[in-house]
């Protein structure tokens, strides 16, 4: 969070681009593809297990997010599970690692933005939106779980790198969509 706070504009200007997201997909697929076909020894099969050292490595890899094309909870899951952390594990103790960055994110979000919210219906709004948000992550989360308990991230993988090559495309081509 502090290495966002004090480095997130900076990485906004020099690289949102479509080159650059398109490079952050491709090199995160093949980031995953290579750890579903190279799996490191499990040394942590539940988050329990996890040793101190593990989790603030993981909690370091999460600064990767910074880069565009790249999600706080893939790098974090893959990186947990470069270091030996079961895939089930490693998705769970992501989603755990994320309240604090997600809840502060927002939180400054709120603060920079709070003048939009001029009505008791603005609130009104806002809150139900949060509600409907946490209710939904939760689903997703266990859905997520329960997928990765049975499957690898190969899927994954492939839409990366696939979209990436179809973003840079139009990057270099000039195409556009709309």
């Amino acid at each position: 969070m502090i290495v966002g706070l004090t480095f997130g504009e900076i990485v906004k200007e020099l690289l949102f681009n479509d080159v650059s997201v398109a490079i952050g997909l491709i090199v995160g697929g093949l980031i995953i593809w290579w750890v579903e076909k190279n799996p490191p020894k499990v040394n942590a099969v539940e988050v329990e297990n996890i040793s101190i050292k593990e989790a603030i490595y993981i909690g370091l890899i999460q600064v990767l997010a910074l880069i565009p094309g790249t999600s706080r909870s893939g790098a974090t899951i893959i990186g947990g599970m470069m270091l030996g952390v079961s895939r089930k594990a490693s998705t769970e103790f992501s989603f755990f690692l994320g309240i604090p960055v997600i809840v502060g994110a927002g939180l400054l979000d709120l603060f920079k933005n709070y003048h939009i919210y001029e009505t008791t219906q603005d609130w009104t709004v806002f809150f139900v939106g949060l509600i409907v948000s946490f209710i939904s992550a939760l689903v997703l989360i266990r859905v997520l779980v329960a997928y990765v308990s049975k499957r690898d991230f190969m899927v994954f993988a492939w839409y990366r790198i696939v979209s990436g090559l179809i973003i840079l495309l139009f990057a270099l081509t000039g195409w556009t969509l709309w």
